[in-house]
């Protein structure tokens, strides 16, 4: 995210970093470029990327990630907000993941609308 974050503030787009005080003190955060904001939660992170960001772009990553990702999309098939969320399909990262929501969406057991 790094380096997304310099792009967007090079290119003088406004880049606010929303992060959980636990991994701002263990330091696994990189030097925030823009404003940071850190938040006592996970969770309080996912309610203030809510309030402050218009969609939802996942780049690869790992569990935490994918974990934020399907709870943003799982809140969107409640209707607790109607942002876009994507993907950004980097050398095919994401075509076994987008296989399997497929495989689960003809089972039924994601609604075609939350495709």
């Amino acid at each position: 995210m790094g380096y997304v974050s310099i792009a967007a503030h090079v290119g003088e787009s406004q880049v606010l970093g929303i992060i959980p005080t636990a991994l701002a003190e263990g330091n696994f955060a990189g030097k925030t470029i823009g404003e940071e904001l850190q938040v006592p939660t996970m969770q309080d992170r996912i309610w203030k990327m809510l309030d402050n960001f218009d969609a939802f772009i996942t780049l690869p990553g790992g569990i935490g990630t994918l974990e934020e990702t399907f709870e943003i999309a799982s809140w969107a098939q409640l209707n607790i907000h109607r942002k876009l969320i994507g993907l950004l399909n980097v050398d095919g990262f994401f075509n076994k993941l987008l296989s399997f929501l497929d495989q689960a969406g003809e089972k039924n057991f994601i609604p075609h609308s939350a495709q």
